[in-house]
């Protein structure tokens, strides 16, 4: 079976790229990609250089940071790392942070809204009252209390 000039060209030039991956010599294993692992701690020392630079100093006892952004969602950090720079008015938050709406965290988070989440709080009061009013309207009408027949007074006196 012959084969096109064409073919045995490209079948010998996919062969020589590939004569220079094998570690050992012919019928060795062919070498997988060297991974490089990355060390994060260098990059945490930078990070930390620049903010000493920055003069940020830590601040202790904060448990809770919340971050209120314009969609109504929050940014809620539990038991972070605060560091501040006063001189360049620069706050530095670290930790895990997880993005949650305002409804989830309401009864506690009340004291820290603004003026400027009004707004999401007056929607959030428009739907827990069109959400009760529903609830509320089937019970107004009386359906599901009985009928009582008796005179609960002249029983007792007897």
């Amino acid at each position: 079976m012959a084969v096109s000039a064409e073919v045995q060209a490209a079948r010998d030039k996919l062969k020589a790229k590939f004569e220079n991956v094998r570690t050992g010599g012919k019928g060795t294993a062919r070498r997988t990609k060297v991974v490089k692992h990355q060390n994060h701690t260098a990059d945490d020392k930078q990070l930390q250089a620049q903010l000493k630079r920055l003069g940020a100093n830590a601040i202790p006892g904060i448990e809770e940071v919340n971050m209120f952004k314009e969609d109504g969602t929050v940014i809620h950090f539990n038991a972070p790392k605060v560091q501040a720079a006063v001189a360049s008015n620069t706050f530095i938050i670290s930790g895990h942070g997880e993005t949650k709406k305002l409804e989830e965290l309401l009864p506690g988070i009340l004291n820290q809204l603004g003026p400027d989440n009004l707004v999401n709080l007056k929607k959030i009061a428009e739907g827990f009252a069109a959400s009760s009013g529903q609830a509320a309207g089937p019970a107004a009408d009386n359906d599901d209390i009985p009928e009582i027949g008796e005179n609960f007074e002249e029983v007792s006196k007897s």
